[in-house]
């Protein structure tokens, strides 16, 4: 006897599970403050929200909304303290590499100070949304979802040609945001690059989510997406540590060190402009999102 299809429904709720358990193992560790922890539950929850999101299609219309809409609520909670640490952390180690006139030791005790306060003030708020009834909530509707999962039929359908046409959308969408950004005029290319950056870790997730299934074509698709979120990840870095530091030069603190790591931030967030379209390039393939 013929072994039976994967279909594409089984795929998608293998993904939602293995993500569902990765974030219930981590609350203990994100309470403990372990190293990374908050990163690994964050993107558990990123992947969660996105895999409901890309394959709506395959749920009764409206059963998923409260689901993602929580997961946006606790990713949330988690990133204000990652966010804040890991930017004081990376400028932190800018400033001491600085010429020794601009106190290049001064200016990253500094930014350590400021990120170590930012952290203390922010933690409270993410043991206080772990130890909530919504995180338990959260919890409960996972496993509901996975117990009796609301598919439609469509979701029955074969595995590889679903997951390619799917492959194939969040590459198109991808690269309507990407065109829209390197046309954009200055004053709103940020938020386009911004935007072209959450299109690429979708279809990155997208790949991950079939890579399962389809195995290397998969793999090699979300690796190129992947690449085009990192690039555009430095520029959104840049620039939240531009906007960071305008703001500490403009209290007092060391203006001259400030002043030169912020020039440094624009030219981050210009040469990722420039590399932007070179990366695109093997990512816009379309044979890329041809998984048969």
């Amino acid at each position: 006897m013929a072994k039976p299809e994967t279909t594409v429904g089984q795929v998608l709720l293998a993904r939602i599970e293995a993500q569902a358990v990765v974030l219930a193992g981590l609350d203990e560790a994100v309470r403990a403050d372990e190293p990374d922890a908050v990163h690994r539950m964050r993107v558990a929850c990123r992947r969660l929200r996105s895999a409901l999101r890309t394959f709506r299609r395959l749920f009764a219309p409206g059963t998923t909304d409260e689901l993602v809409a929580e997961l946006r609520w606790l990713a949330a909670a988690l990133g204000g303290a990652r966010d804040r640490e890991v930017l004081a952390e990376r400028l932190a180690a800018e400033a001491r590499e600085l010429p020794a006139e601009c106190g290049p030791q001064r200016v990253a005790a500094a930014l350590e100070r400021w990120g170590e306060a930012e952290y203390r003030q922010i933690w409270p708020e993410v043991v206080a949304a772990l130890d909530s009834p919504r995180r338990r909530a959260l919890g409960q509707a996972l496993a509901t979802l996975l117990a009796d999962p609301p598919l439609l039929p469509r979701a029955a359908r074969g595995a590889v040609p679903e997951l390619s046409r799917i492959a194939a959308r969040e590459q198109d969408r991808t690269a309507e945001r990407v065109r829209a950004a390197l046309a954009a005029a200055p004053g709103e290319r940020d938020l386009a690059l911004h935007a072209a950056r959450k299109a690429a870790k979708r279809a990155r997730y997208a790949g991950e989510t079939a890579a399962p299934a389809v195995g290397a074509r998969a793999e090699r698709y979300a690796q190129r997406m992947k690449a085009v979120q990192e690039v555009l990840g430095e520029h959104q870095d840049a620039v939240v540590a531009a906007s960071t530091l305008a703001a500490h030069a403009a209290s007092g603190g060391e203006p001259f060190g400030y002043g030169v790591l912020y020039g440094r931030q624009l030219a981050t967030e210009e040469a990722t402009r420039h590399r932007l379209p070179e990366v695109w390039r093997p990512a816009g393939r379309r044979k890329l999102a041809r998984f048969g």
